[in-house]
């Protein structure tokens, strides 16, 4: 399989998302490191800190500024209609925006119910509109994102050993699949490894301190990250 990836080696646009209600929390701390560190590196950073803009996950018809068919609510169709006349709704289009002009996107997120919390989901849902990031048989490798990395952010509230093979959760790639091949590969994103923080409430000041230096670390250098192998279901 054939991949591009985009300025490996240099400056980026990378859009930033945050997913989590409380602004001193660690997710929360991890996603403002994530804004400083790659801002002093001299990449291009955007933001969508999601609670903060009190985005509306539920997808209907406010997505749109006019409908195909007002008797019938079909998303996919709308979301056709609306790609080919321009009449998503403005913060809608704006997100999308941003995700089209992104060489990387980060999502910074807790871990709830072995998944993303649902105005994450629901960002998803309305953003990556059929006709504009996937369809007429773009999908995975052809898929529109293609040349495009994306990356997982995520804090736990159990610890590491119950996210191993054989542990009390399962593993955690396992876990991330629905989101990292059905979410990501899906729209042809390459995927970067997951920057995963567990037990966050559970360990030391010290201790988190350490998770995020290790994260400013890594950030440091993401330009040159190779995307990880994530594996069909």
């Amino acid at each position: 399989m054939l991949v591009i990836i985009s300025c490996v080696g240099g400056t980026m646009n990378i859009l930033v998302v945050n997913a989590h209600p409380e602004t001193k929390s660690f997710c929360s701390s991890l996603y403002q490191s994530a804004i400083a560190t790659l801002t002093e590196s001299g990449h291009t950073v955007t933001t969508s800190d999601l609670y903060s803009l009190s985005f509306q996950p539920v997808s209907d018809r406010h997505n749109f500024s006019s409908v195909k068919d007002p008797d019938y609510f079909k998303p996919q169709a709308e979301e056709i209609h609306a790609v080919e006349h321009g009449t998503f709704a403005p913060d809608l289009a704006a997100e999308m925006a941003k995700v089209e002009q992104c060489d990387l996107m980060i999502w910074h997120f807790p871990l709830w119910w072995f998944s993303v919390p649902a105005i994450l989901k629901g960002w998803y849902d309305r953003v990556f509109a059929m006709g504009r990031f996937y369809g007429n048989g773009r999908f995975y490798e052809t898929g529109m994102m293609r040349g495009k990395r994306a990356m997982l952010t995520l804090t736990t509230g159990g610890p590491v050993e119950a996210y191993q093979p054989g542990g009390f959760n399962g593993d955690m790639n396992g876990v991330l699949r629905p989101i990292q091949r059905g979410m990501f590969e899906f729209v042809g994103f390459s995927v970067l490894a997951p920057q995963v923080a567990y037990a966050v409430a559970h360990v030391s000041d010290q201790e988190r301190e350490d998770l995020l230096e290790a994260y400013r670390a890594r950030l440091r250098s993401i330009d040159n990250e190779a995307p990880i192998t994530v594996g069909s279901y």
